[in-house]
């Protein structure tokens, strides 16, 4: 019962991911854009998984998480990130905790592709 929404910001990928998951029967809102802005027509939201390396952690997304609202994100450079676990415990409070060294791919700012 979770509704869910991915944002993809190459062209490419964003079309293949919207294909396969549909033609696997998930029922998942795709937008083709900038991960760092999020969609905040949407939110609040109760949980927000990034799944490329940031270097700063997306103010906007801080905003559109939900009072209560967990984000996940690999925060740091392209030499290595650290898994940081933020929980929104009031409009401006938030507390971290970190999960560990990985590596990702860069989350990338600005026009999509």
């Amino acid at each position: 019962g979770a509704k869910v929404y991915t944002i993809e910001r190459h062209r490419t990928l964003f079309l293949k991911a919207k294909a396969l998951l549909t033609d696997l029967g998930y029922h998942v809102e795709f937008f083709y854009g900038d991960g760092f802005k999020g969609v905040p027509s949407y939110a609040p939201y109760d949980r927000i998984l990034i799944t490329a390396a940031a270097p700063e952690i997306p103010d906007d997304l801080l905003q559109q998480l939900k009072v209560g609202g967990t984000m996940v994100i690999p925060y740091g450079g392209t030499a290595g990130q650290r898994m940081i676990k933020i929980i929104k415990n009031g409009e401006n409070d938030y507390v971290r905790s970190d999960h560990g060294s990985f590596i990702f791919v860069p989350m990338l700012k600005g026009k999509a592709n």
